[in-house]
């Protein structure tokens, strides 16, 4: 079955003109002009699913960058939709100012009353200057840290979706203080006495991400991504060249499954074949049975224990033995 309406990426485009003759076909055969072409229609779809299921075995580095930012990719809004129709936005920093950037409610996921925080993109022209093409300002962290307090007060679980470039780097933001609303953020998470799940959607950049990313548990899309700084600013730094973009996505190790290895991220979540944005349904759900799975595990555990656990957890990243 050809994925319709999807806009394709460059590695993406033999996929796509493979899929314009079926459906040139499947016309003309639905006209009735040409009926033994039926023929011709199975062979071509036998040799679309055969080189979708090839291409998406064989991605590079850049390929599931490309995949994490893809515009049609499910945001934050699309996912607690589907978990919970009935979930409930809150607002503001409760200091003047609501950052669109950063979304904030209170949901069920399963049998658990959740507080949820995560980073928007926005669809449109307009959604992504509103929400700074998914980088928060100051206040959009100081949201979350209201809700994470909320949280802390009600023992409440939390979950956090990350898909954010970075931190909004504008002169604005330094103004009104962006590193101390991070540095907050990353004090107030590692002591927390309820769980907390981080799950990097689509893009986790720099402390933008990790700012609602100190976790007991960080799971990742397939197809996310996750880094100290963009593989744009890194070929600038190392190669000062825009065209080392792909050398700096496999040097850094970006992928899911680089990132499980390295120990940071605790689970990928297989995504549906091309990624979230060919079935958002499918991917929510695989999402949700994952986090009602991790979320089982850790209400189990004592505030302590869930504390020790998150901090033990980030003593542990970077451990490495010289030969």
């Amino acid at each position: 079955m050809v994925d319709q309406k999807i806009t394709p990426l460059e590695f993406e485009k033999p996929l796509a003109l493979l899929a314009q003759q079926i459906e040139l076909l499947e016309k003309q055969i639905g006209e009735g002009a040409h009926p033994e072409l039926e023929n011709d229609l199975d062979r071509l779809n036998q040799q679309y699913d055969q080189l979708k299921r090839s291409l998406y075995s064989n991605l590079r580095g850049i390929d599931h960058l490309a995949l994490a930012r893809h515009p049609q990719r499910p945001y934050t809004r699309d996912y607690l939709g589907r978990w919970d129709s009935a979930w409930i936005e809150m607002h503001g920093d409760r200091k003047g100012v609501d950052d669109p950037a950063m979304v904030t409610g209170l949901l069920r996921m399963g049998d658990h009353k959740v507080v949820v925080c995560g980073t928007q993109k926005g669809r449109t022209i307009h959604e992504k200057k509103n929400c700074n093409f998914g980088m928060p300002q100051p206040e959009g962290y100081r949201k979350a840290l209201r809700l994470f307090q909320h949280a802390e007060k009600f023992q409440l679980p939390i979950i956090n979706l990350i898909d954010t470039p970075g931190a909004y780097p504008g002169l604005a933001a330094e103004e009104h203080n962006q590193a101390e609303a991070i540095a907050v953020n990353l004090r107030e998470l590692s002591g927390l006495t309820v769980p907390v799940i981080s799950v990097i959607t689509g893009e986790g950049g720099s402390g933008g991400a990790l700012a609602i990313g100190v976790a007991n548990r960080i799971l990742m899309l397939e197809h996310s991504v996750y880094s100290v700084i963009s593989p744009e600013g890194c070929a600038s730094i190392l190669w000062r060249s825009a065209d080392k973009v792909a050398e700096a996505c496999t040097a850094m190790k970006m992928t899911a499954r680089e990132i499980k290895q390295l120990g940071v991220a605790d689970e990928v979540v297989t995504e549906p074949l091309g990624g979230a944005h060919h079935d958002a349904d499918f991917a929510a759900e695989k999402l949700r049975e994952a986090l009602v799975r991790h979320l089982n595990e850790l209400t189990k555990m004592s505030p302590k224990e869930l504390r020790k656990d998150r901090q033990n957890k980030f003593r542990r990243l970077g451990a490495f033995v010289e030969s």
